[in-house]
């Protein structure tokens, strides 16, 4: 039996559910493990630390509810994060976010695999459906 490496994993944050499972289709077809996608900012920051994860990708506002306090309990545990909003820009959210990467929404697949490569240190591949 062949061994396989671990998938990396990447953690979701998306209220919109067709967002969420578009860009969760987008990840597992680059070879990467969605976890999630979370809708609330409670539920992610339940899950976060008992997850082992490569990276994040957060929406900024969830239903009026901004993600902030998961955005910061992803950087103190060490995980990478993206930012995908379409608030993102705004001079208050921008200075707030620190420099953290931003994509805007509607995302482009190929902006995101590259922030990907250069955030998370990984590579996007395509994977084959069997």
């Amino acid at each position: 039996m062949p061994f396989h490496a671990p998938r990396p994993r990447i953690l979701v944050l998306e209220d919109d559910m067709l967002l969420a499972m578009d860009m969760e289709d987008h990840l597992v077809s680059r070879g990467y493990e969605v976890c999630g996608p979370y809708g609330r900012v409670g539920q992610a920051l339940e899950a976060i630390p008992q997850l082992s994860l490569a990276g994040a990708i957060a929406d900024l506002n969830l239903a009026g509810e901004l993600s902030f306090p998961v955005i910061d309990c992803l950087r103190q545990h060490g995980v990478p994060v993206i930012v995908c909003s379409g608030y993102a820009e705004l001079p208050q959210v921008k200075a707030r976010l620190d420099g953290l990467p931003l994509i805007a929404k509607p995302w482009s697949p190929e902006r995101l695999d590259d922030l990907i490569a250069q955030t998370f240190h990984h590579q996007p591949m395509r994977v084959r459906r069997r």
